[in-house]
């Protein structure tokens, strides 16, 4: 069944057309994820399915009482918001009706609140508030319901917000970068809630594991347009593939036919008929469209090589602790040239205090950092503190400097690089604090490495990224010859970047010699294997204690009797034996009643002995 229907939808945001005609629809427990370029629309489009941005063109329709929830990228609230109203701030009819009764209590409206009270106990609303402390406690925090939302970190600000979105029990539930800022173990939460329910959900994400295990399908926005794959992620990328290698077959068909054209435009011909008109007009067009082509994104990442010298980064029994809460102490480390290091741990455990540390930002509280000579770091930060939003892009770029060198040597200037790592001209004038939030991680990223690094320090780098420039920064760390400390919650990305994890936990800081799934996969098996120990341990405790009360009065006799009963089986037992030389009757009946016999005590023998031996065991403890 449908339950999401879009109707030529179009949206035009500063001049800048991002999605034109855009058709699609969602059926009954379908999970679409979206794809696309920084900027493209992504969020927009979100936006205006929920009905918080109106789109130009077209229109949207839902199936009647679905309940559509969405999650922002980003955390918002008025001041003095504290975790327990945060819930009453999410738009909807379930929401209001339970802020309409904390109101009428308030202002001691007694026909009001009766009257609402009755509605809450019909439709079970009582239960958000149930369900929204639960999901809290099962992310793993239990904080005050008192405690102001500006208090808490931004993993537990988004981590409010999934608990919201989530207890509203959505029939439709709109994502968008729901990963930013959460740990590992947060998002696998998430993860396995897309997987099971049976609401409709579209996701706007950079982390392909999610996409591909748990989205059914995939929208794409390119160039304006929508396309809607069938399948997971993986096979949204063999498509793409394919069509890939048919644009390129259609950019020779384009580069044959404007050659020949060019050359009709360099013969100057004197006639100005309207067909002559025509042709120059394909001429025009086709230019444009390869020049498109051309310009479909920027080029790979790259910075010059800088020499490391032999001490690149010793680290000596360092700790820290912030007032009460202790991070970590007794960490000591040497780094060896080509090292790719992941960095991974729970939210709040010191992950980017650590690359504080290391890059000289934050000083320890003991032990000691010795940097080499030559070691040069390139620091993107979480939070892009050197990024001065007052400035445009072009001012806060050459302010690092009017000529940067490229990996090959290539020296360019501040505009020419930006226009290289697709910002073009035309919007190099526009302040920082306009751009979407991928375009400004990605700003942030270039003028990190446009300093020519050899030590690289990633503090969360795939947050707001899109999926073709996460690749491209994968490709540059994998061959990147200095060092690499990478955190991250993204599982694919340090998988493809990191061949040894750090992690942080209980305190300490271990290394692991190997990757993120490594160690992921040892954490499972020793999990399943101490969910075991415990049932064994239950078992053996009750034996022993069991056993250390020794026999009871009739566990005593018990033993006494089958210590004789045993004598007499083992009697009868012998004299069955004896009696099998001959085939005549005896006095123990005839050679088929003996053999009978013989069977039965054996193995009532055997059931006598064993339970011999347990009182044995008992009453010798």
């Amino acid at each position: 069944m449908n339950i999401l229907s879009i109707e030529n939808l179009s949206k035009t945001v500063n001049d800048e057309p991002l999605f034109e005609n855009v058709s699609l629809g969602l059926e009954e427990g379908e999970k679409a994820g979206i794809v696309g370029r920084n900027g493209a629309g992504k969020s927009t489009f979100l936006r205006c399915i929920i009905g918080s941005m109106v789109p130009d063109e077209g229109n949207v329709s839902m199936k009647k009482d679905i309940n559509p929830v969405m999650l922002e990228q980003n955390v918002t609230y008025p001041e003095g918001t504290t975790l327990a109203s945060f819930l009453y701030l999410q738009k909807g009819e379930k929401l209001r009706i339970l802020s309409d009764y904390q109101k009428a209590i308030e202002n001691g409206d007694e026909k009001e609140y009766t009257r609402l009270s009755e509605i809450i106990e019909k439709n079970d609303l009582w239960d958000i508030e149930r369900s929204y402390k639960a999901i809290l406690t099962d992310l793993g925090e239990k904080i005050d319901e008192n405690t102001l939302m500006a208090n808490l970190s931004g993993g537990q600000q988004k981590k409010a917000a999934i608990a919201r979105a989530l207890a509203l029990k959505p029939g439709l539930l709109l994502l968008d970068e729901p990963t930013n800022h959460l740990d590992i173990k947060t998002i696998e939460y998430l993860e396995t809630w897309i997987k099971n329910t049976e609401c409709g959900v579209i996701i706007v994400t950079h982390d392909r594991h999610i996409l591909n295990e748990c989205c059914s399908s995939i929208w794409e926005l390119d160039r304006k347009h929508f396309y809607r794959h069938p399948g997971s992620f993986s096979a949204y990328l063999e498509r793409k593939e394919e069509r890939l290698r048919m644009d390129e077959k259609e950019q020779e068909r384009l580069r044959t036919i404007l050659r020949r054209e060019l050359e009709w435009l360099k013969r100057g011909p004197k006639a100005r008929t309207g067909k002559d008109k025509n042709r120059k007009d394909r001429i025009a067009e086709m230019l444009d469209k390869e020049h498109k082509v051309r310009e479909d994104g920027p080029r790979e990442f790259s910075s010059a090589e800088r020499r490391l010298g032999k001490k690149i980064l010793e680290i000596d029994n360092i700790s820290k602790s912030f007032d009460d809460k202790h991070l970590f102490s007794g960490f000591t480390f040497s780094f060896v040239k080509g090292m790719k290091i992941g960095l991974i741990g729970d939210n709040g455990c010191g992950k980017s205090t650590l690359l504080d540390i290391l890059s000289g930002r934050l000083e320890p509280d003991s032990g000691y950092i010795d940097k080499g000579q030559n070691t040069v770091f390139g620091y993107y930060d979480q939070l892009g503190r050197n990024l001065e939003s007052a400035k445009t892009m072009l001012e806060y770029t050459e302010d690092i400097g009017d000529r940067i060198v490229l990996g090959n040597g290539t020296i360019v200037s501040a505009s020419r690089f930006l226009e290289l790592f697709g910002f073009p001209v035309s919007m190099q004038r526009t302040p920082i604090s306009m751009l979407s939030g991928g375009e400004r991680r990605r700003l942030y990223l270039i003028t990190r490495l446009a300093s020519n690094p050899n030590f690289l320090l990633f503090d969360e780098p795939t947050n707001d990224l899109d999926i073709d420039t996460m690749e491209r920064l994968e490709e540059y760390i994998s061959s990147f010859p200095g060092c690499a400390i990478i955190s991250s919650h993204d599982r694919t990305f340090l998988d493809m970047t990191t061949d040894m994890t750090f992690v942080i936990e209980n305190g300490k800081i271990t290394l692991f010699p190997g990757s993120f799934t490594e160690w992921k996969e040892g954490q499972d098996e020793k999990k399943a294997a101490a969910e075991e120990k415990p049932e064994e341990k239950n078992v053996s405790d009750t034996r022993r204690q069991r056993e250390k009360k020794g026999l009871t009065y009739r566990e005593a006799k018990e033993k006494e009797a089958i210590e004789a009963e045993i004598s007499e089986l083992e009697t009868l037992i012998k004299n069955l034996e004896d009696s099998f030389a001959t085939a005549a009757a005896t006095p123990l009946g005839t050679l088929e009643e003996r053999s009978r016999k013989y069977e039965e005590a054996k193995t009532l023998l055997d059931e006598k002995t064993e339970r011999w031996l347990e009182l044995e065991e008992k009453a010798g403890s």
